[in-house]
């Protein structure tokens, strides 16, 4: 009985200097993000001749 809890004793402290360590630590140097973005639109708006027609007669629609 006394060298199975040697044993046991031996092997628990074998197992806990075996476990693995997570370490999470933040970065030295700050994270810089490049957001220098050049956005073009162009919108082509098609309509049928009866409203062009329209929209040149009476232009208090809008």
């Amino acid at each position: 009985m006394n060298k199975l809890a040697g044993a046991f004793g031996v092997a628990i402290v074998m197992m806990t200097g075996c476990t693995p360590r997570i370490e999470v630590a933040a970065p030295k140097e700050p994270i810089t993000i490049n957001m220098n973005v050049k956005i073009e639109h162009d919108i082509h708006i098609k309509a049928d001749k009866d409203v062009e027609a329209l929209l040149k007669t009476r232009s208090d629609l809008f």
